[in-house]
Order: C-alpha cells, then sequence, then structure tokens
C-alpha cells in the first residue's frame, strides 16, 4: 500500500499514537489563546501541562519551506517541538528540521497508520508549564472544531 498520505491522515496517525483520552489534542491553533504562541499544526498538553508542537509536512518543498518561518518554532510555551512526515520525506526531514527537533515518521499499512520516532525531540529547559485556565481555553478551542467538522460534514451530506 503506496505512502500518499496527506496532512489530515498525518494528523490521525498523530493524535492516535499520543491518546486522545490521556491528552488535550487540538489541530490548527493561530488564534484562540491569552498569551503569545505561533501557529501550531498540532497542539498536544498532556497532564503534566507542557507543551509538544508537532509540525506536519506532506511534500519536499513545505519542508524545505519552513526554515523561512521568523519564529522558528520557538516559544516557552512549547516543552518539545516535533516534525511528522510520511517515510519518504524522513532523510530530507533528519537533514533539513532543527536540530532540537524530534521526527515522527508515518506510514500507511494495511492495517492502518504506523507511527515510529525517528528522532527524539530534545526539550525545552526554558518551557512553562500551562495554566488551568489557559488548558481550559485549549480545550474550548478544541471543542469549536469538533462543532465545525461537524457543521462541514453535515452540509456535504445534504448535497
Amino acid at each position: 500500500m503506496p505512502d500518499k498520505l496527506k496532512t489530515l491522515d498525518i494528523e490521525i496517525a498523530i493524535m492516535q499514537h499520543y491518546g486522545v483520552r490521556q491528552n488535550i489534542i487540538v489541530p490548527n491553533i493561530s488564534w484562540g489563546v491569552d498569551f503569545p504562541i505561533h501557529e501550531l499544526d498540532l497542539c498536544i498538553l498532556p497532564k503534566s501541562s507542557y507543551a509538544i508542537e508537532v509540525e506536519i509536512k506532506v511534500s519536499k518543498p513545505d519542508l524545505l519551506k519552513d526554515k523561512e518561518k521568523k519564529h522558528g518554532h520557538k516559544s516557552d510555551f512549547i516543552k518539545k517541538l516535533y516534525f511528522a512526515v510520511p517515510k519518504k520525506l524522513e532523510e530530507i526531514a533528519l537533514k533539513e528540521i532543527p536540530e532540537r527537533a524530534g521526527l515522527f515518521v508515518v506510514s500507511n499499512t494495511e492495517r492502518g497508520y504506523f507511527t515510529q520516532v525517528s528522532r527524539e525531540a530534545i526539550h525545552n529547559k526554558s518551557a512553562i508549564k500551562w495554566t488551568i485556565e489557559q488548558r481550559q481555553k485549549l480545550s474550548e478551542l478544541g471543542t469549536m472544531r469538533i462543532l465545525g467538522l461537524k457543521e462541514k460534514l453535515a452540509k456535504g451530506r445534504s448535497k
């Protein structure tokens, strides 16, 4: 089975890897929190309240272009940074992503998604725990994403 993975496939694979019962996991954070943070493809907030960012890349040009981002994926609100890529991008990703970043490699198999940690992330020692209020805000954003997705599905069903 070929690895023709899209962003949504990798989001699902990473969410399954971390477990939605154990962690707050919200995709596409670009607004809605009351502190400065760059856009996150996936924000994972475990019980420790130290956030994990996962940056998803499905093409070589997108992976290479990531270096142009001014924020450099640096924030004291992020404890660990990972990139997640399809298997075909593993080699180039290991060369191109920041040294402090970990790497998830996702494959699509007959039994579902297979997620492998190709490189562990280096912990940001200056990272701060999210407050209960910030955890709550992230949960609210996740809930809004669910409503938006259900509305989109319902709209598609009525066509």
